[in-house]
């Protein structure tokens, strides 16, 4: 798969939050990966904060989510960004800054991220992901949870 290069060293981790439920869904591709569009290379770690490393030269998330929606033939207005979520990984390939993308639907797309190869699967189902990956998936979480 040719990736678009909006994804050259970023990733998006897409989830679903009920308004009224508060039920929290993270998308997983039939790879295992909640890393999209391509899983993070193996010895990949989370970057701690005092480590001091920021992106000068970015990409916007909703560069991103549009780079997603033409990715997975997504409809443009089912996913925005969630501000405030970035995450940057060390791997053996570079810096990869990982942002959140949040379904704007009433109720979980399962049938359409099933028709892509993807399941929507709650934290405790994504137990025994990578350790970067569970990371990521508990920043997440609580910046999910906090908002």
């Amino acid at each position: 798969m040719v990736l678009p290069n909006e994804f050259q060293n970023h990733s998006l981790l897409l989830y679903y939050k009920g308004d009224i439920s508060a039920l929290t869904l993270f998308a997983q591709h039939e790879n295992g990966s909640v890393c999209l569009p391509e899983p993070l290379p193996p010895l990949s770690s989370i970057l701690q904060e005092e480590s001091g490393y920021s992106s000068k030269v970015s990409v916007h998330p909703a560069v991103l989510v549009q780079g997603v929606n033409q990715l997975l033939n997504l409809d443009n207005d089912l996913l925005v960004g969630e501000a405030g979520y970035c995450e940057y990984v060390d791997t053996p390939k570079g810096i990869i800054t990982v942002y959140m993308a949040r379904f704007k639907l009433l109720d979980p797309p399962h049938k359409l991220m099933q028709t892509l190869g993807y399941r929507l699967r709650t934290l405790p189902e994504l137990r025994g992901r990578p350790p970067t990956e569970m990371e990521l998936l508990r920043r997440a979480y609580v910046k999910v949870m906090e908002s």
